[in-house]
């Protein structure tokens, strides 16, 4: 698909992009009516199986779910087939990278209480109260980098300078120039900057 009809269609849904988008392959990006999605200036969205040498299984996916939901993603960034999906915000800083496969997710996509999943999952609807799917704003400051195959959970904020490592399983806050690893994802080091 060329480039300049996807950003057509992006300009129709309400998602807003500053200069220099770089769209490698056909990334989903979707932006729920009501709801905010802001791509900033010299951002690199890649969602070709060989844009990134890891090996990108996915299309990047980058979803507003509900009206009231919020992507912000800051200036020169750099994305490779992640998943950013929002119920409630999701904030993303200048010069962040986030690595091939990430997941980024503010919420748990379906009730905690097994009577109400299974009600979403039989009846094979989303029409689940937002107030049964738990979501917690996340927070990943500038200059971070957010290694391959990490997935970042609700209520996460990361400090400016934070290192992710690959496979990291990250929630809670953490402070700049951490570097964050494992699963469940603790600190093991802080960066001199």
């Amino acid at each position: 698909m060329n480039c300049n009809w996807f950003k057509l269609i992006m300009k129709v849904t309400k998602v807003k992009y500053g200069n220099n988008l770089q769209l490698d392959g056909m990334p989903i990006i979707f932006n729920q009516k009501g709801a905010n999605l802001e791509i900033g200036n010299n951002c690199t969205i890649k969602s070709s199986f060989l844009s990134n040498l890891v090996g990108l299984y996915s299309r990047t996916i980058i979803v507003t779910r509900v009206p009231n939901a919020k992507i912000i993603i800051g200036n020169n960034v750099g994305i490779s087939g992640a998943t950013i999906y929002a119920r409630k915000s999701i904030m993303i800083g200048d010069r962040t990278c986030i690595g091939g496969n990430c997941k980024i997710l503010d919420n748990d996509f379906h009730p905690l209480d097994a009577e109400k999943r299974n009600q979403q999952l039989f009846n094979k609807c989303d029409g689940v109260a937002d107030k049964d799917i738990s979501s917690k704003s996340i927070t990943i400051g500038k200059d971070c980098f957010i290694g391959c195959n990490s997935i970042i959970l609700k209520g996460t904020v990361l400090g400016n300078g934070c290192v992710v490592g690959a496979g990291a399983v990250v929630s809670g806050v953490f402070d700049d120039n951490c570097v964050i690893v494992g699963n469940p994802g603790k600190v093991i080091k802080k960066l001199n900057n």
